[in-house]
C-alpha cells in the first residue's frame, strides 16, 4: 500500500525533521535515530547526477531557441550557474535554507549561518542519507532556479550582470524561499502548505523574476514587429529530452528514498508531461493549423513544471488533469504575450511561472486523490497563500537587486553588440563560423 502523509502523521514527522516532509520522507517516521541506508542513498547520488545533467539539458533547451550569433551567451548564462551556484550553495545557501534558527523571530523566514561551508555535515544524516547527499541534491535545484531566469533576458543582458543578479538572488531570494517551504521551522511548511518538489521554490519563483527582469531590461530591439524564430529546432528537443530525463530524479528524487513515494513521483512525472504535449499539440494544431515540434518540446516541459508540486500528492489519472491545465494555461499565456510589455524573450513566465502557479493550486485541489495534505477548503486557502508569498518576495526582491546591480554594472549591452549578437563580445567565441551564419557579422572589441 503506497504511504502518503496523512495530517496526524505529518504532525508527528514534522517533530522530527520538518524538512523530510515536505520533500516526501515517507521512510523517516520512526522513533529511533535514523540509520544510513545504502540503497536510498545510492538512489539519492544517481538522481543529483540526474538533476545536474538538467542545468547542461536547460542549456540546449534556451541556445536552440535563440538566434545563430548569441546561442553560446544564451547557453553560458545557464552552464555558468553550476560554477556560481555550486559555490555559494556550499558557503552559505544551504545553511540560509535548511539551518534552524535559534532566534524564535527569525526562524519562520531564514535559516542561520551554522552550516557555513557545510560545516557540521560530516557524519550526519538527513533521513536514512548523508547528509552531504541532501545538501548536494538541494544544490542542484539552486543552480537551475537560476539558469531559468536567463531566458527571460537573453541577446541583451550583460553577462557580468548577469552572475552579479543571479549569485545576489540565489542568496537572498531563493535561499529564503527554500527555508519558509522547506526548512525547519518556515512558516509555509508549519502553514501545511504542500510542495513536493519545487513548484513554488522554484518555477514560481524564477518565472516572476524572469518577468520582472525582462521589465527591467527593457524589450529587444524591434520586438514585438521583429521575429525572434529558433535558429536550431533539434538543440531544443535535445534540451527538453535531457530536462525530461532528469526532472525524473528531480521529483522522484525528493522523496529522499527509493520507496513507494518515489515510485508515484516517477510516474506522474511521466504522465503529466505526456498529457501536456498531447494538449500543447492539439492547441497548436487547431490555432495554427500544424503541431510543431517545438511545441511539442514546450508542451513536455511545462507539463513537468506543472506536476512538480504535486508529484507524489496527486494519483497518475490526477496526474492527467494537472499535465492538460497547465499546457493549457500555458498556451493561453504564451498567446498574450504580445499585450504585456515586458519582452520575456522565451516565455519563463508563461511556461514555468504560469504552470506552477497553476500546478500549485491544483496540488491543493487534488491532493485528495491520495489521501495527502488537510480538508480540501483549507489547503486550497494555504496554496493560494504560498503562491501569493512567492510571487511578491520574488517580484519586489528581484526588482530591489536589478536596480542595486544596475548602480555596479550596466544590465544591458550596446545597441552594436545586440543587433550583431554578443557571442564574441561577451565571449570572444561564436557557436558558429561566419560562413554557416552567411552573417559574416564584425568583431566587437570589449565585452563587459
Amino acid at each position: 500500500m503506497l504511504h502518503t502523509p496523512t495530517r496526524t502523521a505529518r504532525t508527528r514527522l514534522g517533530a522530527l525533521l520538518p524538512l523530510a516532509v515536505m520533500l516526501g520522507g515517507a521512510a523517516l517516521a520512526q522513533t529511533e535515530a535514523p540509520k544510513l541506508d545504502t540503497g536510498d542513498t545510492a538512489w539519492m547520488i544517481v538522481a543529483s547526477a540526474m538533476v545536474l545533467l538538467m542545468t547542461p539539458g536547460l542549456a540546449f533547451f534556451y541556445g536552440g531557441l535563440s538566434r545563430t550569433q548569441s546561442v553560446l551567451n544564451t547557453m553560458m548564462m545557464s552552464v555558468v550557474c553550476i560554477g556560481l551556484i555550486g559555490v555559494l550553495w556550499m558557503l552559505a545557501g544551504y545553511s540560509i535554507a535548511f539551518s534552524g534558527n535559534s532566534v524564535e523571530a527569525f526562524k519562520p523566514f531564514f535559516g542561520n549561518f551554522a552550516n557555513f561551508g557545510f560545516n557540521g555535515l560530516a557524519g550526519q544524516l538527513t533521513g536514512t542519507i548523508p547528509s552531504y547527499i541532501f545538501a548536494a541534491f538541494q544544490a542542484m535545484f539552486a543552480i537551475i532556479a537560476v539558469a531559468l531566469i536567463s531566458g527571460a533576458v537573453i541577446e541583451r543582458m550583460r553577462f557580468g550582470a548577469f552572475v552579479l543578479f543571479g549569485g545576489l538572488w540565489s542568496l537572498l531570494i531563493y535561499a529564503p524561499l527554500a527555508h519558509w517551504v522547506w526548512g525547519s521551522g518556515g512558516w509555509l511548511l508549519e502553514l501545511g502548505a504542500l510542495d513536493f518538489a519545487g513548484g513554488t521554490v522554484i518555477h514560481i519563483a524564477a518565472g516572476v523574476s524572469g518577468l520582472v527582469a525582462a521589465s527591467v531590461l527593457g524589450a529587444r530591439i524591434g520586438f514585438p514587429k521583429t521575429a525572434h524564430v529558433p535558429h536550431n529546432v533539434p538543440f531544443v528537443l535535445l534540451g527538453a529530452g535531457l530536462l525530461w530525463f532528469g526532472w525524473m530524479g528531480f521529483n522522484a528524487g525528493s522523496a529522499l528514498a527509493a520507496n513507494q513515494t518515489a515510485a508515484l513521483a516517477f510516474m506522474t512525472t511521466l504522465v503529466a508531461p505526456a498529457a501536456a504535449m498531447l494538449t500543447w499539440l492539439g492547441l497548436e494544431s487547431v490555432r495554427n493549423g500544424k503541431p510543431t515540434a517545438v511545441g511539442a518540446a514546450t508542451g513536455l516541459v511545462v507539463g513537468l513544471v506543472a506536476i512538480t508540486p504535486a508529484c507524489a500528492f496527486v494519483s497518475p489519472l490526477a496526474s492527467v488533469v494537472v499535465g492538460a491545465l497547465g499546457a493549457a494555461a500555458s498556451f493561453a499565456a504564451v498567446q498574450m504575450k504580445n499585450r504585456v510589455k515586458a519582452d520575456d524573450a522565451l516565455d519563463v513566465f508563461a511556461c514555468h511561472g504560469v504552470a506552477g502557479i497553476v500546478g500549485a493550486l491544483l496540488t491543493g485541489a487534488l491532493a485528495f486523490t491520495t489521501g495527502s495534505g488537510k480538508p480540501w477548503g483549507e489547503q486550497m486557502i494555504i496554496q493560494i497563500v504560498g503562491v501569493v508569498a512567492a510571487i511578491v518576495w520574488t517580484g519586489l526582491g528581484t526588482f530591489v537587486l536589478l536596480k542595486l546591480v544596475g548602480l555596479v554594472m550596466p544590465l544591458r549591452v550596446p545597441v552594436n553588440q545586440e543587433i550583431a549578437g554578443i557571442d564574441v563580445s561577451a565571449h570572444s567565441e561564436q557557436g558558429y563560423s561566419d560562413s554557416e551564419t552567411g552573417l559574416g557579422a564584425p568583431v566587437f572589441v570589449g565585452g563587459d
